[in-house]
């Protein structure tokens, strides 16, 4: 007689889910899922079921002394197969589970009330999906509900996003810049005139002209060594973890700007940069050893007595490095090393090919002035950047716009002949090679001058300021007219009455006096406001995780964002909230937070959002964009940095659709986080 009660049980209940909507209806326990990150690649699963008053829900581990017992199903979790995914042990139950009789099954069992979390710790390997079902029973004191299986999806596509925000492109672009500063290098006037120099020494202190070769290649390879060691160096001082200080804090990026000033100045000819002369007369002394050694010292003579026009440039490529991960500034000074060092080996080789260099002359300080107006170009960038992470208000797009079109005007003057500087020699005509340069200089200024109208100048959208930050946009102006024009002509469609007033019922965004979305765009920059703004106007949440500093951001606004259909989507199917990791602006003491991540208080706006990206998420990278339903899950796998404007409509058309599937159950389980 015992078993008969569960057994007669059981059998109303698959009576009650064959024939009714019972079991649809009645959903006493609902289920969230999330990411925690352990460290490196180590991540933990979250499995959160939230438990009605008076149900329960039954451990992993159900069992009985008396084999006749019939047993209720256990909650138990079932991993689909990946390559990419190596499960750590088992699924820890977090929540202490009571333990009492249960009149449904007249045995003693475990089980949980209110709340039960479950963890699985996972190493990730590479970006993948990790997939698979739930199964568990939920009874009261008086019946049970059918055992039911959930799907699970936890979303590991940002595995493979560099977390310094460096795509392989830009790194490949950025060696390739380091590799032609290298050459630009070689015809300064401290370099140029070294190359005879130098050779002769080989061909005079060898006495073979096989040793003179195999000494030359030892002196381009230690000229390679010496710059790659000073990019070691560097990565050492400034590795990956300090790199997001460095690149939005304002001291290091005012100090960087005026040290692009002062280089600037050295190469207009206002002072020279020197090291001190002792430095110098030492390693030569050491060169005339002669053999391998002396070749090393030789190199290094090189390198020294070529400071003052080299050390601006490899400083400028210093400076951009510490933005990137620890390879970059070694990488870069390799490549920039190898082209410094390609004439010098050349021609030790080949020592009859001197008698085919130029002289050297005033094109020579030519070169530097050139070099110098790129340097004050490019500084401005470090100023701009804590102009917009502290709101200072001092660099925006149409004051960085003018001073770069002033500055290469006046270096197209100065292609021209028309502008000297106190080293120049008197310009009596102009060559072929500076007419066409001077050619690209001014078509370049023609390029800038639309944008202190608007213009969004897509080839230079990294390194502008946004354009939110312009005071007169004219497309903003025709874009708001038009929408007042569309407004009035609507005023009689009573549905578009409706979406006005639901748009209404939510608050005026927080921080929109300094924060800004892209073109003409509405939305939210506090998560918390955004999402009751999402569940008012029954919307999918859009989360944009950007940073004012971030180049790779206001690409994706102005290459992808801009497509008038990924518009279209965002502004009608979606709450946007621009989550911005960056920002200084310093918070109110009751607004500061205690980090999951690593137990310290955050202070600052940026600092609480970026801490909410990695303990959500599990994700310090930027761009990173997640659609989120109104209990805060994940509804579409996670996208990042990609020009691809079909790829970023995919992903938009994903979460719609997850989104609009969900409205119509009565639990939402789908992708989860």
């Amino acid at each position: 007689m015992k078993i008969i009660k569960p057994i007669l049980l059981l059998a109303l209940v698959y009576l009650f889910t064959a024939t009714s909507t019972f079991s649809q209806v009645l959903e006493p326990i609902k289920w969230s899922f999330s990411i925690n990150k352990i460290e490196n690649d180590i991540y933990e699963l979250v499995f959160k079921a939230s438990i009605e008053e008076k149900w329960h829900l039954y451990t992993q581990d159900i069992k009985s002394d008396d084999p006749d017992a019939f047993l209720p199903v256990p909650t138990s979790f079932h991993f689909d197969d990946s390559q990419n995914v190596e499960f750590i042990g088992k699924v820890i139950e977090k929540t202490k589970p009571k333990v009492e009789y249960d009149p449904n099954f007249e045995i003693d069992l475990s089980f949980f009330e209110n709340e039960a979390v479950f963890t699985q710790k996972v190493k990730v390997k590479k970006a993948t999906e990790v997939t698979g079902y739930l199964e568990f029973m939920a009874c009261d004191d008086k019946q049970c509900l059918a055992p039911k299986e959930i799907d699970f999806s936890f979303d590991f596509g940002f595995i493979d996003i560099p977390d310094t925000d460096i795509p392989a492109s830009r790194s490949i672009g950025f060696l390739f810049i380091a590799f032609l500063a290298g050459l630009a290098a070689i015809v300064t006037p401290c370099v140029f005139p070294m190359i005879p120099m130098t050779v002769s020494f080989f061909m005079h202190s060898e006495k073979s002209r096989k040793a003179g070769i195999r000494n030359g290649i030892f002196f381009g390879l230690s000229i390679i060594a010496i710059y790659t060691v000073v990019g070691s160096v560097i990565a050492l001082l400034f590795g990956a973890d300090f790199a997001n200080w460095m690149s939005t804090h304002w001291l290091p990026n005012v100090i960087f700007f005026l040290i692009f000033v002062i280089f600037a100045a050295s190469f207009f000819g206002m002072f020279e940069i020197t090291l001190p002369s002792w430095m110098i007369t030492k390693s030569d002394q050491q060169a005339e050893r002669g053999g391998l050694s002396g070749s090393f010292f030789m190199a290094l003579t090189t390198v020294l007595v070529s400071f003052s026009c080299t050390g601006p440039i490899v400083g400028a490529l210093l400076v951009e490095s510490v933005e990137g991960n620890i390879l970059k500034p070694i990488l870069g000074m390799l490549a920039f090393g190898f082209a410094f060092s390609i004439p010098f080996t050349l021609f030790a080789i080949f020592p009859n090919w001197l008698a085919n260099l130029p002289k050297s002359g005033g094109w020579l300080n030519n070169v530097k002035v050139i070099l110098g107006f790129i340097e004050l170009a490019l500084g401005l960038k470090f100023l701009s950047i804590p102009d917009q992470t502290y709101h200072w208000g001092i660099l925006n797009r149409e004051v960085y716009l003018a001073l770069w079109i002033i500055i290469f005007l006046l270096m197209g003057f100065y292609l021209l002949g028309k502008l000297k500087f106190a080293h120049d020699d008197d310009v009596k005509h102009i060559s072929v090679p500076r007419l066409f340069l001077a050619i690209i200089t001014f078509s370049f200024v023609v390029y800038l001058i639309p944008g202190m109208f608007g213009a969004p100048l897509k080839a230079l959208s990294g390194y502008m300021p946004p354009q939110t930050s312009m005071e007169f946009d004219l497309n903003d102006i025709i874009r708001k007219n038009a929408e007042l024009i569309m407004k009035s002509s609507d005023s009689s469609d009573s549905t578009k009455k409706l979406s006005n007033n639901q748009k209404i019922e939510c608050e005026p965004p927080k921080y929109a006096d300094m924060l800004h979305l892209p073109h003409g765009l509405k939305g939210y920059f506090d998560y918390d406001q955004a999402m009751a703004c999402a569940k008012a106007q029954n919307k999918p949440l859009f989360i944009d995780f950007t940073g004012h500093g971030c180049v790779n951001c206001r690409e994706m606004e102005t290459r992808v964002w801009s497509d008038p259909r990924v518009l279209k989507k965002l502004n009608e199917e979606f709450v946007i909230v621009a989550i911005y990791v960056d920002d200084k602006t310093r918070l109110p003491e009751n607004e500061w937070v205690t980090s999951t991540y690593d137990g310290k208080v955050k202070k600052s706006l940026g600092k609480k959002n970026a801490d909410f990206q990695i303990a959500k998420f599990g994700v310090n990278a930027q761009p990173y964009y997640v659609i989120l339903n109104h209990e805060g899950q994940m509804i579409a796998p996670a996208h990042a940095y990609n020009y691809d404007i079909q790829a970023f409509l995919d992903f938009l058309d994903k979460g719609i659709s997850t989104f609009k599937t969900q409205q119509g159950k009565a639990q939402p389980f789908t992708l989860g986080n």
